[in-house]
């Protein structure tokens, strides 16, 4: 058992559900203690969820009753029901659930709100607390997704690309002689073999991606690259960001930190025992 838990801690357990990943973090108050990743699979019962969360939250010495709140995002609208299943059956507790009705304290200025994904949101929220505005996420998930964010804290809207895995393994599947890669950076944009290659062009190309788009979308918030932030996050930020000098700064943890935020602002006894 985590030596420091006593009875009578507020520790939320954040959940956000992308396509390929679930994150999840443990916070205590405001401070994310632990952090974990695990597949996301549509197939799952709300049993297995329930007996996966709660031995990652034990491995790291946290009793499943130490958990008094629950925050969850998802893009994956048929995984809400199950997590919401298993969060009462084996945590007794009514999660919040990121959505329509939900006070999130940022204005959406989107042709229909209620298109924004939940995970869009809370990112933007987490962003615009940290950094301020105006304000260009890029979030590196199944899709490569920019987000901007004005001086105000107003969700403006943004663009939605392929993602690096999927576009990966696009190649795979349709090129016969393309093999599977692992992606990393390679040495050199001048390749001398068909590893190195696809190395190169998914890196330096997604990288040039990001430069192009987020300088068209620095111009039409009508600031200088100078004067509007840009921040990376999700799966393969660490491995662009380095590649893309339009990013100035690396977050893996906006998603979790969203979550959390959001839930503080909607304290009224929702997700609580």
């Amino acid at each position: 058992m985590w030596a420091g838990y006593q009875g009578g801690y507020h520790m939320l357990l954040a959940v956000d559900v992308g396509n390929t990943v679930i994150s999840l973090g443990i916070y205590d108050d405001r401070e994310l203690r632990a952090e974990w990743h695990v597949s996301t699979d549509r197939r799952k019962t709300h049993d297995e969820y329930g007996l996966l969360f709660m031995d990652l939250l034990e491995h790291q010495g946290f009793p499943a009753q130490a958990v008094t709140a629950m925050a969850i995002s998802s893009s994956v609208p048929p995984v809400i029901p199950t997590l919401e299943w298993m969060c009462q059956k084996y945590f007794k507790l009514k999660p919040l659930v990121i959505g329509p009705g939900v006070k999130t304290g940022m204005v959406i200025r989107y042709d229909n709100p209620r298109e924004v994904g939940a995970d869009r949101i809370v990112i933007a929220v987490a962003a615009y607390e940290k950094y301020g505005g105006p304000l260009v996420v890029v979030d590196f998930g199944t899709a490569t997704i920019f987000d901007a964010i004005s001086k105000d804290g107003e969700y403006l809207g943004g663009v939605i690309a392929p993602g690096v895995s999927i576009s990966v393994e696009a190649l795979f599947q349709h090129a016969a002689k393309l093999p599977r890669i692992e992606l990393v950076k390679p040495k050199t944009v001048l390749a001398r073999n068909t590893v190195h290659s696809m190395q190169s062009g998914v890196i330096y190309g997604f990288a040039g991606q990001v430069d192009a788009i987020v300088e068209r979308l620095v111009a039409e918030l009508g600031g200088s690259p100078a004067k509007v932030k840009v921040v990376a996050t999700g799966d393969m930020a660490d491995v662009l960001a380095s590649e893309a000098p339009s990013i100035q700064a690396v977050d893996p943890y906006l998603a979790l930190e969203g979550l959390r935020i959001i839930h503080e602002r909607n304290q009224t006894g929702r997700g609580e025992r």
